[in-house]
């Protein structure tokens, strides 16, 4: 899968770690944005070291990452019903299993799990939590899952194709992908422009339409069957691109560009972030 004739979309730095600055560029055939230059796999994980990278921790430690866990129990109950309704419990895969809350619902839901985790600190969490890990795609058999999730973790893969070739190889003929990623066509994303905090460059090397998505997964014989919103992500979102933008979080203006956002979702079917449930075609 080759991406060619990309044009220069904007720059977009990196706040929460290196304030590097990186580009973005656009990819009309698949309306899909690119982060240029990609870190290479050497320096990548130098990208993710810092305690403020709330998805690898349990952190309570200040006002915004209570609200953050908070709303984290809203939508595993949320995740746990989406699943439900693709598939009887059974074999649940979640890629980017961070410190495994999903998979511990899942779990006292009757699923048998596998987690798949990168980073050490949150796995270790996980693994304390009940968790079981395969250590690579490799140690996976074809067509073992029934349901195959990935919570903003596409976004951040550096080999979208091998990836995806590698979700098809593991569903089962009749099984189920779920994957949630940041939508660039939102009302938040135009509004906050370079600020934008769902960016998140260089972590986030690809960033989709509901049309990348559609299209990249046809490429492998994958149908597209339902998109969803994820109503929450246009607040958290909003309140960091806030800081971002202007140093701090300005709690009512990121509500109210968070509310406004998902009132323009309503007409346009653009939302900050959307589910999309995937099937064999």
């Amino acid at each position: 899968m080759i991406f060619q004739n990309n044009i220069f979309y904007q720059k977009v730095r990196d706040y929460s770690v290196s304030k590097e600055i990186f580009e973005l560029h656009h990819n009309p055939e698949y309306d899909l944005l690119i982060t240029f230059p990609k870190p290479s796999p050497e320096n990548l994980p130098s990208y993710y070291e810092s305690d403020d990278y709330i998805s690898h921790t349990d952190g309570k430690r200040s006002l915004f990452e209570k609200g953050y866990q908070f709303i984290k129990g809203i939508a595993l109950k949320n995740k746990l019903k989406l699943i439900n309704q693709q598939s009887p419990k059974g074999k649940l895969l979640d890629i980017g299993a961070g410190t495994g809350d999903f998979l511990v619902v899942a779990k006292q839901a009757g699923w048998q799990i596998v987690g798949i985790e990168p980073n050490e600190k949150a796995k270790n969490s996980a693994i304390n939590k009940g968790v079981t890990f395969a250590d690579s795609f490799n140690s996976l058999e074809n067509n073992s899952f029934d349901v195959i999730t990935m919570w903003h973790v596409l976004e951040h893969v550096p080999n979208l194709e091998e990836y995806i070739t590698e979700l098809k190889r593991l569903l089962k003929p009749s099984g189920t992908i779920i994957i949630a990623v940041p939508n660039f066509k939102s009302f938040d994303a135009n509004f906050y422009g370079k600020f934008w905090a769902a960016y998140d460059v260089p972590r986030h090397i690809w960033h989709f339409s509901k049309t990348s998505i559609e299209k990249i997964f046809k490429n492998k014989e994958l149908k597209l069957v339902n998109t969803l919103p994820m109503k929450f992500d246009s607040f958290y979102v909003s309140l960091l691109s806030e800081k971002y933008k202007t140093g701090k979080m300005n709690f009512i203006k990121a509500f109210f560009v968070g509310w406004k956002s998902n009132i323009n979702g309503k007409r346009t079917n653009e939302y900050s972030s959307h589910i999309y449930v995937i099937k064999n075609a």
